[in-house]
């Protein structure tokens, strides 16, 4: 891992993503790109080209002047930093932008606490994660002590779900961390016996080339229960969740229904989108 992306808006929960960040960049030796998206709004850019000019500048003017204090932080010392002002009108931007700084991994702080129409409906953590082909890592809460250790993969062991399989595979090999499947069995929406789901992953494991993981399977009422009851029972770093990139947020289908946007809003551990 070379460079990481944190989106910045220089309040509380984007300085709790910039610190985990900071941590990763240590371990990896890797460089870190802040990005301020300055969203300006239509009547600022429906202006002639020189008052455009002239508003554009001072706004990116005021948002560089905002890094000097967020950017001055203990945890910062000694990882290289580069700084970016941007404006952006539609989130493909902020995509390409990933692709052009080749960039590894984004992290970034998200608000939401409950439910489907809470804050992350609409909201640019969603943007990001749907429209990003790079890994997004989301927190929510400030963790000085952050570690990739053990991670719990959510696996539906689907062929659509081998790419994303291999990535995080080479993303927890890089952090030395020991990977755990965990496929959610409820007994409302696509039961299946436990043959049949150990058929299923053993299908899984010989089409992606792979020998068997570690995998278990957990019933339980619904797939955002399954996995949030099990991700605080085996004390897991980092939950990873395979993404379509499609909305609703996270539209991932574990036994017929989309729980992503539940998982990111409920789950207090950090949660990593991979794009399928």
């Amino acid at each position: 891992m070379k460079r990481i992306l944190v989106p910045v808006d220089f309040s509380e929960t984007s300085s709790y993503a910039l610190e985990i960040a900071a941590q990763i960049a240590k371990r990896q030796q890797a460089e870190i790109v802040v990005l301020h998206m300055l969203g300006l709004s239509e009547a600022v850019l429906s202006k002639n080209e020189i008052q455009e000019y002239e508003e554009a500048r001072y706004y990116m003017e005021l948002a560089k002047k905002r890094f000097m204090p967020f950017l001055d932080k203990p945890y910062l010392k000694n990882v290289r930093i580069r700084e970016i002002v941007q404006n952006y009108k539609i989130f493909n931007e902020f995509n390409a932008l990933a692709q052009e700084q080749k960039i590894d991994l984004i992290v970034m702080g998200s608000h939401g606490t409950s439910g489907i129409s809470e804050v992350l409906v609409g909201s640019n953590t969603e943007k990001v994660v749907r429209t990003s082909n790079v890994p997004v890592l989301v927190v929510k809460m400030k963790n000085p002590d952050f570690k990739i250790e053990k991670v719990l993969f959510a696996c539906d062991f689907s062929e659509d779900v081998i790419l994303a399989f291999k990535n995080i595979q080479a993303f927890t090999n890089g952090f030395s961390a020991k990977l755990k499947l965990i496929y959610i069995n409820t007994p409302y929406i696509g039961f299946k016996s436990t043959n049949e789901i150990e058929e299923k992953i053993a299908k899984f494991f010989f089409k992606s080339n792979n020998v068997s993981q570690d995998v278990v399977i957990y019933d339980d009422y619904t797939v955002e229960q399954g996995l949030l009851n099990y991700s605080k029972k085996g004390n897991f770093d980092l939950l990873a969740i395979p993404t379509h990139g499609r909305k609703p947020f996270l539209h991932f289908l574990l036994g017929g229904r989309s729980i992503g946007e539940d998982v990111a809003n409920h789950a207090n551990l950090p949660v990593l989108t991979i794009k399928i």
